[in-house]
């Protein structure tokens, strides 16, 4: 009987998407000298309605890399991700996860895991101003070579490069980094997900055009024009914002009713509230010290949008509503002043509603008057009734305001041009982010999403989690790039960290962050919520070389492999890519058993059980097969011997039917 064997890497994306093309046109199902291949020109013909004879004009998005760029999307790889239980909090039990690597290897590893379970997607990429690095991929050469041609020589063998205007692919290689990671990116969106992209003007036209065709034209929710500076530096037309760009995964599964709740309103609330505790019930009063507050703000700010609501009666603050008829003469009747008892002065197009229904607005104390008949009544519309509103595709927001909260955590400025907490919380809350939902981010930064996901969670008691990806990024390379200000940033960065005793990388920035975020917000809310977050570091596969290609390997050779584990490598780090392998989240719940005297991980309850001692035996096997896990996994060589290996997945089978067994 033999016992299956785990594949521990990415699924073969071009191998799933050949299955579907071959459901749908088995005909042009053929094969190739690497197995089951599609024949394209059989397929386009099934696709056209007339007689197809080459290669047509179409309207698409080209340039010299996108092949190239696709390839590098369908490729599998046999990395994989190794927790790191120091720099974690609360390891075992929470289920916020930071992952250190490149975002396009980690998208990789995460397709089976999150497939269709992410809510929201927001990521800030690099804006491509010639200046910031972009990702560099090509696997299809060793490592060496790799390193070489980026530039990149530390033990993470980044892939950063920096993208001078003056490139002849500028564009192209900006192009060519994002069509990978946002196609993956899209498999892991619920039906109903949303992804938000920030974009300068550089590369704004070229995303929009990339989206319609990953997410599909239809399927654009929209864009945010975001006013976050006032330069005055630049040529022709002085830029002074920046773009959100939304789209999301099938407008079928999500209708887009997304509101967001009005910023200030605290404020106001609390200003009138003391308005009236000096003036009582004298409204007018209250009214003019409103118009006078109100005048301190700037027109970019929230709160003096909100400046129409400057009246206020026992039941709150509103503002005076047109009352008039949406047709001439529709509702044409009197209305007697409640003081005066004279016939108010009717709007010119007549009333808005039949006059038994003004009736009964003037009992609830729900029509505004003037001091006498000459003005004519309105309607009054409370600020706590209009709370909420459409996502504006205008926001004014200090680009300075994130970079001053962040110093407040830091106590000095460590990281430049670091994300909006509020828009972001705002937006995940207007989109609908709640109760146990994920939000991902494989482009994090500072890991603002981390402290975001803590405020809103703290503040409406969800349970939801964050998945941040970041590579680690060398602060002394970026160092070496920075000029003004962000060197003076990116040197305080590195000061830090010395201090900490840190890796000089940007990763320990946001775990930092997200340690002391989780730290204001707990001693300031006291809020019972999910505070830590796990730490997996991408890494080469903890398999031998042989476990992939044993057929490139003779008897003599396949001795030296006696362990296709690699030496140094834990059960945590085995059991992290078996979950990957078996497409479970990394942030299920981890303990640790002992069954006839071996460890065990327990992952979620019963759904995975994982040993990885040797002696593995039919004793072991009985005792086990009493909690009847749903999936079972060792170490292909952990067994007693080769009888033991027959007789445990037989006794399993019988003493608990449906377990999986697989070994590794």
């Amino acid at each position: 009987m033999s016992v299956e064997k785990m594949d521990m890497q990415s699924p073969n994306l071009v191998n799933q998407n050949i299955e579907k093309l071959a459901e749908l046109f088995p005909n042009c199902l053929t094969e190739s000298a690497g197995g089951k291949a599609i024949d394209f020109d059989l397929l386009r013909q099934e696709l056209s309605d007339a007689v197809i004879e080459g290669n047509k004009e179409r309207y698409r998005l080209e340039w010299p890399g996108k092949k190239e760029a696709i390839v590098t999307a369908n490729m599998p790889i046999t990395k994989t991700l190794r927790p790191v239980r120091e720099d974690s909090v609360d390891f075992d039990n929470t289920e916020n996860i930071y992952i250190e690597g490149d975002n396009l290897e980690v998208l990789k590893l995460l397709q089976e895991s999150y497939l269709n379970k992410i809510k929201m997607i927001y990521i800030d990429p690099p804006y491509n101003t010639g200046k910031d690095f972009v990702y560099k991929d090509n696997f299809t050469k060793d490592a060496h070579e790799e390193l070489f041609e980026s530039g990149q020589k530390d033990e993470y063998n980044q892939r950063l490069v920096v993208n001078p205007e003056t490139a002849g692919r500028y564009h192209s290689n900006w192009l060519t980094m994002m069509y990978p990671r946002l196609k993956l990116a899209r498999n892991l969106l619920k039906e109903d997900g949303v992804v938000f992209i920030s974009i300068d003007e550089n590369e704004h036209t070229n995303l929009r055009k990339v989206c319609d065709e990953i997410f599909g034209e239809n399927n654009f929710g929209g864009e945010i024009v975001w006013k976050n500076s006032s330069r005055n530096d630049q040529d022709y037309i002085s830029v002074q914002h920046e773009y959100i760009i939304c789209y999301v995964k099938n407008k079928n599964a999500n209708i887009g009713d997304w509101k967001e709740k009005k910023e200030g309103l605290e404020e106001i609330y609390k200003a009138f509230d003391g308005f009236q505790k000096i003036y009582g019930n004298d409204w007018d009063a209250v009214h003019k010290e409103g118009l006078k507050w109100y005048k301190q703000f700037p027109e970019s700010n929230p709160i003096f949008s909100n400046k129409h609501y400057s009246w206020m009666d026992e039941n709150g603050v509103y503002f005076p509503d047109n009352i008039s008829g949406p047709n001439f003469g529709q509702y044409v009747y009197d209305v007697y002043h409640p003081v005066t008892n004279k016939i108010v002065k009717a709007p010119s197009r007549g009333w808005f509603c039949p006059q038994n229904k003004i009736e009964e607005l003037i009992s609830k104390n729900l029509v505004h008057f003037g001091k006498d008949e000459t003005t004519v009544p309105c309607l009054k519309t409370y600020l706590r009734n209009t709370e909420y509103k459409s996502i504006s595709s205008v926001v004014f927001k200090d680009g300075r305001v994130a970079s001053k909260l962040l110093r407040s955590l830091f106590g000095e400025e460590v990281f430049t041009n670091p994300k909006n907490i509020d828009l972001l919380t705002n937006l995940m809350i207007a989109v609908g982010v709640r109760e146990d939902d994920i939000v991902l981010d494989f482009f994090s930064g500072s890991a603002t999403m981390g402290e975001c996901v803590f405020k809103l969670n703290s503040n409406n008691k969800h349970t939801c989690r964050f998945i941040l990806v970041q590579i680690p990024e060398d602060l002394n390379e970026t160092l070496k790039l920075s000029t003004g200000g962000a060197k003076k940033t990116v040197a305080r960065s590195i000061k830090l960290l010395r201090e900490l005793d840190k890796p000089e990388n940007i990763c320990e920035i946001g775990k930092e962050r997200i340690r002391r975020a989780a730290k204001k917000i707990k001693d300031e809310t006291g809020a019972d919520i999910d505070y830590g977050f796990r730490v997996y570091r991408l890494d080469e596969s903890n398999m031998q070389d042989v476990y992939y290609k044993p057929h490139n390997y003779s008897q003599i050779n396949l001795d030296l492999f006696a362990d296709n584990v690699k030496s140094g490598r834990t059960s945590d780090d085995l059991l992290a890519q078996v979950m990957l392998d078996w497409g479970l989240p990394l942030s299920l719940k981890i303990e640790r058993l002992e069954i006839s005297g071996k460890e065990v991980f327990r992952v979620a309850e019963n759904s995975l059980y994982a040993c990885f001692d040797n002696g593995i035996n039919e004793e072991f096997a009985k005792e086990l097969s009493k909690d009847k896990p749903l999936r079972v996994v060792f170490r292909d060589n952990g067994f007693s011997d080769d009888t033991a290996k027959v007789n445990v997945k037989q006794l399993l089978k019988q003493l608990s039917p449906e377990t999986d067994m697989k070994v590794i």
